[in-house]
């Protein structure tokens, strides 16, 4: 692709290494921002720096939050004791939007993936394992994507809390096998949350 100006070739480079988006998709991005007048563009370039440098995790749940603990950890009407476990923040904006959930969160920021370099310590799992030591939590409920991967991150986190007296469950399989948690339509994903079983019941005995 030529451009006529370095300026414009040099953004469409920088919008062409967001997720799914390839150089036509980049220049029809840039040449949109083209016709915005300057005080548009500030505040869209602004709203990205401010992204990176204030954007904040939430010191209990690991959710993004723009304060030191997320609206949800923060609601006193959400019950403490039951604890969602998610991949990351895709995950809780699905569940959220069931309106079907009042426990809170727990975020890995990621999931188990040895192809990929990603183990347990690269998780947030140590510090869910200390929240259940501390005797708070009546219910882990485990609710990632029904990969390989997520099956093995499931596994793992009920093994590492077996020895405490808690309730561990797992969203109910009417997410299809394989699927992505933040793909599950939204009456699918709440009764799958509500309806939730043991997750001893998932394991496979062999």
């Amino acid at each position: 692709m030529n451009f006529s100006s370095k300026l414009i070739e040099d953004t469409v480079n920088e919008f062409s290494k967001l997720p799914g988006v390839g150089k036509r998709t980049a220049l029809r991005f840039v040449l949109h921002l083209m016709k915005q007048s300057p005080d548009e563009v500030s505040q869209f370039s602004t709203a990205f720096t401010r992204l990176r440098q204030e954007l904040r995790y939430c010191a209990k749940c690991h959710n993004v939050s723009d304060k030191p603990l997320c609206e949800v950890c923060l609601n006193p009407h959400r019950d403490h004791s039951t604890v969602c476990v998610v991949e990351d923040i895709r995950d809780v904006m699905a569940i959220e939007n069931t309106q079907q959930y009042r426990g809170v969160y727990h975020v890995l920021n990621g999931i188990i993936s040895p192809m990929d370099g990603i183990g347990p310590s690269d998780l947030t799992i140590e510090s869910l394992v200390q929240k259940v030591a501390a005797g708070e939590i009546k219910e882990i409920i485990m609710a990632l994507s029904t990969t390989m991967e997520g099956d093995t991150t499931n596994f793992y986190i009920y093994k590492r809390l077996k020895e405490y007296s808690l309730t561990v469950s797992t969203i109910a399989r009417g997410i299809a096998i394989g699927d992505e948690l933040e793909y599950a339509d939204e009456v699918t994903l709440g009764r799958s949350i509500v309806n939730r079983t043991p997750y001893e019941n998932s394991l496979v005995i062999k």
